[in-house]
């Protein structure tokens, strides 16, 4: 009896999580927080283009997103610490070329030096998942209403062109630039 009891009690907590349903409404900003002493203010800001770093995660299978959402990692989507969720953005793999949409609907990450966190879904696409990540370049974007609705689906979005070698050695020569003048962490 004692064990049933215990298995009810376990079940129950599994199944008290109230996950948000995937939806592009309502879009929040959010306040300011602060993790591990920095503070991050989230901003609505339709021209976000910065260049960084990337990682993957997706061991969190099933843990609650920040905008309320059940993580899918095999989905499309990422964790940014400013941008309203969730945003749309293209992701660029500076060592690829290639370039994907993504849902970003997490806050993160939170490593010194990393501008965005992919699901491992996204981390495929972009060819990055067995390196554990890379350089990047995440451009905020509206995506065409099909594409908006296959990532939150949790499939990916329509094939986007690969950028071409030209626009990737700009892209690379500004990264290094940004990083030796300190206003892109390493």
């Amino acid at each position: 009896m004692a064990a049933v009891l215990i298995a009810t009690l376990l079940l129950a907590g599994c199944a008290g999580r109230d996950y948000r349903p995937v939806a592009d409404t309502p879009v929040r900003i959010g306040p300011s927080y602060t993790v591990r002493g920095v503070t991050y203010v989230p901003a609505a800001d339709p021209r976000y283009d910065e260049l960084g770093s990337a990682s993957w995660y997706g061991n969190e299978s099933g843990n609650q997103t920040a905008n309320g959402e059940r993580f899918r990692p095999k989905g499309i989507s990422a964790a940014h610490k400013t941008l309203p969720l969730p945003s749309y953005v293209e992701v660029t793999s500076l060592s690829t070329g290639r370039t994907i949409l993504v849902r970003v609907n997490d806050r993160g990450p939170f490593a010194r030096g990393r501008l965005i966190d992919l699901s491992r879904g996204a981390a495929d696409l972009l060819g990055m998942r067995v390196a554990g990540g890379g350089a990047v370049r995440v451009r905020r974007v509206d995506p065409p209403a099909r594409d908006a609705a296959r990532l939150r689906a949790g499939k990916p979005a329509s094939e986007r062109p690969t950028v071409s070698g030209r626009v990737l050695d700009n892209l690379r020569a500004q990264l290094a630039a940004g990083e030796r003048a300190g206003l892109v962490p390493r």
